[in-house]
């Protein structure tokens, strides 16, 4: 070595470049997808195969802004709406991440998320609860973790105690604002440096695949309650509710919020947080609840037989809800289109976990309640 450097300290310029070459693609992408600001490295642009120690260092530097601007929330929604990233593709993230010297609250969020959403694209979709333990995790990880002892240290089993917490759930509302979930963001920051160790990578992507598959439950259970609840609204000939505790109008329409259910029954199986669209998915439960006369004393096995009309009607009134009967044609608010949704964004990243596959069917679970 001619350099007063010393060997192990020399930055190795091909690999920073060939990482670049990489990740420029998907970086790109994400910077278009949200209007990121950001000067273009023309060496990248231009693909160079044998660029010079200040174009790497550029490379390096456009890489590090994309990262200090790029919001973990922003991560979540384009890949779990994109098609331009392979698993490939999230191990040179994972790699670009899990190198980094520096480490940030964000940067542990990212990590966090990108092993989830690798793990769970790769999972078997059969794959049951008590099947999908640590050692089978570590399986999946080995491409990017290698193979690592999966003794695991004994401040780890609080993950198994939120995850425990969470199956006693017995609906949305319970998960989102039982203070479950802040278990789990508490476990996570209190791990400091520890989370990086390869075994408590290993053990946060379980909870974060196993808790995703908690929500499915409850959130499935939610929307299949609300649509019940609207047909026997229905049945009542009640046209109209008030669902301004969910941020719709006093007097929302049945029909509307009926395709709505349904439009998020698809939006769900691609976004997990438990900012606004989920907590609007519990208010209007409580609303078609309130226009139901059961509030907060419905239990998950529903309702104890019906009533007549009549005594549905004053138990309505007495919970506060608008019911509108008035027998009218809805005309256009019975046009409802995509475009006439509400505007529902995940903006409120509060927690993240990997998206679901489609093809899972969380009747055939293994910890089916």
């Amino acid at each position: 070595m001619t350099s007063s450097q010393p060997e192990s300290t020399v930055p190795d310029l091909a690999a920073i470049w060939e990482e670049a070459r990489r990740l420029h693609p998907i970086y790109s992408e994400l910077a278009r997808e949200f209007a990121i600001d950001l000067t273009a490295c023309h060496a990248l642009e231009a693909a160079e195969l044998s660029p010079d120690a200040d174009t790497v260092k550029q490379a390096q530097q456009w890489l590090d802004e994309m990262d200090e601007r790029l919001q973990v929330h922003q991560l979540r929604q384009f890949l779990q709406t994109s098609s331009v990233v392979s698993p490939e593709g999230l191990i040179a993230l994972l790699q670009h991440f899990l190198t980094k010297t520096t480490r940030t609250d964000a940067m542990r969020d990212k990590i966090d998320f990108l092993l989830v959403q690798y793990f769970s694209q790769g999972a078997p979709t059969d794959l049951d609860d008590d099947s999908a333990d640590t050692a089978f995790v570590a399986q999946g990880l080995e491409p990017v973790l290698g193979k690592v002892d999966i003794k695991s240290p004994v401040w780890l089993n609080a993950l198994d105690r939120v995850l425990e917490a969470a199956r006693r759930c017995r609906s949305l509302d319970e998960l989102l604002h039982g203070g479950v979930l802040e278990q789990g963001r508490k476990a996570k920051a209190q791990a400091g440096d520890l989370f990086y160790l390869p075994v408590a990578l290993i053990a946060f992507t379980r909870f974060g695949y196993l808790m995703r598959r908690v929500f499915f439950r409850l959130m499935l259970a939610d929307l299949n309650r609300i649509l019940d609840g609207l047909t026997e609204l229905e049945e009542q000939r009640v046209e109209t509710i008030d669902c301004r505790r969910a941020q719709f109008s006093a007097q929302e329409p049945i029909l509307r919020l009926r395709m709505i259910c349904q439009s998020w029954k698809v939006m769900f199986q691609a976004e997990y947080s438990s900012g606004q669209p989920l907590r609007m998915l519990v208010d209007l439960r409580a609303s078609v609840e309130a226009a139901l006369g059961q509030g907060s004393t419905s239990g998950d096995e529903g309702s104890a037989g019906r009533s007549g009309a009549k005594a549905k009607a004053a138990r309505a009134a007495s919970a506060g809800a608008s019911v509108s009967t008035s027998g009218k044609a809805y005309g256009a608010q019975a046009k409802t289109t995509a475009d006439a949704l509400p505007v529902v964004t995940a903006d409120v990243a509060e927690f993240e976990v990997a998206a679901a596959t489609p093809e899972w069917n969380p009747d055939s679970d293994g910890h089916k309640k």
